[in-house]
């Protein structure tokens, strides 16, 4: 017991201290994660002058790089009766928000062949955020056949002296001779930077080591904690002399996804650290792997265990939760998406991806944190500083306060945790104890609004009370949040209002759905009719997007949730039928739908999160992978034929460290660079939710969860007399 106490100690001291947040280095390229063009970009050219390019969009080259895997070509002829001109915008990434100062504009150029004159070099602009442009900057040499560094003064650009970050974004180059002549260049590692000496690291990523899969290899090293390296450079090698590069890694990323596409293979790997002037450093030893055939059940692990990393080696350290989003902010941790990490976490442990002794200390560290960490009325907010415990209005200063659904989706975790760890033990018992102080202090009557409101409430602020002034509503989501409020042994809510308010059928409910939905089908919360031959009972337009299916039904078993209208198992099954057959119809003929390329749902986007499902207004051509792999419970055959066609033909650019990436489009050649905290845990909570029903049987064993059903059965009962 001394030993736990000093712990916990430990880890209130350690998140009492604020961290400064990790500063990126603000690009506007480094790579592309697709090949043919870059959807960052546009081309514009006039009379006899042109500047390749595909549909608008500048072509990369996979063969010549600064920096693998990628570069940007500039193939352009410059006449006196016209001009081109190409810009490079910087992708928006959510949360990475926060950029190293910067001097200078950098980027590394290669001249395949002698020019002329640097006048037939193109002008160099940067974009302002309206538009508009600074003034011409020029390149004064070039060295044939070498990457060289250009650096351009940001105050040369503008009088002014404008924070790139806040100012710009984008780079254009553009024609300036007007002699008829076609030029080819190559651009690479397009970013803002400050003017310091090059300093070659002497870093070495240390304890290399690789884990061959069917088509890709996995490797890790330590944790490298040194500010001075700005990338880890990758080299593979078939025969373990000859080596290329072939590919980059971020520094706070201990790992790399070396997707090579063929099984039975064996290959050589060795890195090296690269300065913020991309001096190189040593190599490291040298590691040898071998990618290996794999079954259907041996995929579904391989998924499971690479989303489970998310929330293990990538989570806040502090705090042991997840983030929101990687790439993203280093110390902002998601409500919701923690809660769902805690389930995946308990999978993982039961996968023995990790031991039980090792999950033990997280959960410790995990509800530690959560007991001193900021809450209003027991609820916490959509997020929360790691370090500090403290709220982060990251969706504005009206977002200053209680989240009541985030909270739902984080209870989930910790109910299922509280049955898991139920070893006669000090440390499992005081995780139990934690949890249920948690979980009873919740006040869930409280965001009634009024005593006599027919409804939950989203959201309450501090200093701003009920200004967002959503009340909850299904068909969504957030079925859960009402389930916890019936559920709660200390606060709890009138099992009458799940109908009176999450199945609300008044003018309320109904003008809410019809408005979101865009259609009067499901307006009234039951819907009744059919579509591609599926019937719904319950649901708006045609269902909706699929994480309607999955957030709210981690923890809880839909196959022993039945109310006036339907069993929820049945509901969200055929929901997830009809988003297949939606896809298989594919009506906007969006190239990559298919009964193997499914799954409209809630993703990162091209240039915003969007919500998208199987109607024509709200399909926007994006297919995010959790859509179809979390549905597994649902629809096991799809699910199975989704997964495999996205890790084998599309593995080389959506398969990654944590699994999938968010989203990708065949159409728009886009794939997102991030992956999601809302969206990598349901894949593997959901596929083990198929394969054992581990979580659903351990969060369905708690009394509290029992008695709510029980209560709500009787509810349901009394309406039917």
């Amino acid at each position: 017991m001394v030993r736990i106490k000093l712990l916990i100690f430990f880890l209130l001291v350690s998140f009492g201290l604020f961290a400064q947040e990790y500063s990126y280095t603000f690009r506007f390229f480094q790579d592309s994660p697709m090949r043919g063009d870059y959807f960052f970009s546009k081309t514009i050219s006039s009379g006899d002058s042109f500047i390749d390019n595909k549909q608008g969009k500048l072509p990369v080259s996979s063969t010549v790089f600064h920096t693998p895997g990628n570069s940007i070509e500039l193939n352009y002829m410059n006449t006196k009766s016209g001009s081109w001109s190409a810009t490079i915008y910087r992708q928006e990434i959510r949360g990475m928000d926060n950029f190293k100062a910067a001097s200078h504009l950098s980027f590394w150029i290669f001249n395949p062949s002698d020019l002329t004159t640097v006048k037939d070099l193109p002008t160099i602009q940067l974009m302002r955020k309206d538009s508009s442009l600074t003034k011409k900057q020029y390149i004064s040499e070039l060295p044939v056949a070498k990457w060289h560094q250009i650096m351009l003064s940001l105050k040369s650009f503008s009088n002014s002296s404008e924070n790139p970050s806040d100012t710009y974004i984008a780079v254009v180059f553009s024609q300036q001779n007007t002699i008829n002549k076609q030029h080819i260049l190559y651009i690479d590692d397009v970013e803002c930077v400050s003017w310091s000496p090059v300093v070659k690291p002497a870093i070495i990523t240390e304890n290399l080591k690789g884990k061959g899969y069917s088509k890709h290899i996995d490797l890790s090293w330590d944790a490298i904690t040194d500010s001075s390296i700005n990338l880890v450079k990758i080299y593979r090698s078939s025969d373990g002399v000859e080596f290329r590069a072939i590919g980059i890694q971020q520094p706070y990323i201990e790992r790399f996804t070396d997707f090579t596409g063929e099984s039975g293979k064996t290959y050589f790997y060795k890195t090296t650290c690269l300065s913020q002037h991309y001096e190189e450093g040593p190599f490291s030893s040298i590691v040898k792997s071998v990618t290996i055939e794999m079954n259907g059940d041996e995929l579904l692990t391989m998924v499971q265990e690479a989303s489970f990393r998310y929330y293990w080696e990538a989570a806040e350290p502090v705090s042991g939760l997840a983030l929101e989003n990687i790439h993203g902010r280093h110390n902002m941790i998601a409500t919701g998406a923690s809660g769902f990490g805690i389930m995946a976490l308990i999978a993982g442990t039961e996968r023995q991806f990790i031991t039980r002794d090792q999950a033990v200390e997280r959960f410790i560290k995990i509800v530690t944190f959560l007991e001193n960490a900021e809450s209003f009325h027991g609820v916490y907010p959509h997020f929360l500083d790691g370090t500090s415990g403290k709220t982060v209005p990251f969706f504005g200063q009206r977002d200053n306060g209680a989240d009541l659904v985030e909270t739902s989706f984080l209870l989930q975790g910790l109910l299922a945790a509280k049955q898991y760890f139920s070893g006669e033990n000090e440390k499992e018992a005081l995780i139990r104890e934690k949890i249920t102080a948690i979980w009873e202090k919740v006040e869930w009557d409280w965001f009634r609004k009024t005593p006599e409101s027919k409804f939950l409430y989203w959201h309450w602020s501090p200093d701003k009370e009920w200004i967002i002034n959503h009340n909850l509503i299904g068909w969504n989501e957030t079925m859960a949040t009402y389930l916890l409020a019936i559920a709660s042994p200390t606060h709890s809510i009138p099992a009458s209002m799940y109908y009176s308010g999450w199945a609300n059928q008044d003018s309320t409910g109904y003008n809410y759905r019809a408005n979101w939905g865009q259609t009067s089908d499901g307006a009234t919360y039951t819907n009744g009719k059919s579509y591609y031959g599926i019937p719904l009972a319950v649901g708006v337009s045609n269902g909706g997007p699929l994480f309607f299916t999955h957030y709210s039904y981690m923890g809880y078993d839909p196959n022993l949730i039945t109310d006036e209208y339907t069993n929820y198992f049945v509901n969200n099954q055929h929901i997830a039928m009809i988003n297949h057959k939606y896809c298989v119809e594919n009506p906007l003929k969006h190239k990559g739908y298919g009964s193997d390329g499914w799954g409209l749902t809630a993703s990162d986007g091209p240039f915003d999160y969007s919500a998208d499902e199987p109607v024509s207004w709200q399909d926007h051509g994006k297919l995010a992978p959790t859509g179809a792999i979390s549905s597994f419970p649902y629809t096991p055959k799809e699910s199975l034929d989704a997964l495999k066609n996205y890790y084998n033909n599309y593995g080389s650019f959506l398969w990654g460290e944590y699994g999938f990436k968010d989203a990708f489009s065949l159409s728009q050649n886009w794939c997102s660079t991030i992956y999601m905290g809302l969206n990598q845990a349901p894949m593997t909570v959901m596929i083990e939710n198929y394969r054992s029903g581990l979580i659903w049987k351990l969060f369905m064993q708690n009394e509290d969860i029992l008695n709510g059903l029980i209560k709500l059965e009787t509810e349901t009962n009394s309406r039917k007399k």
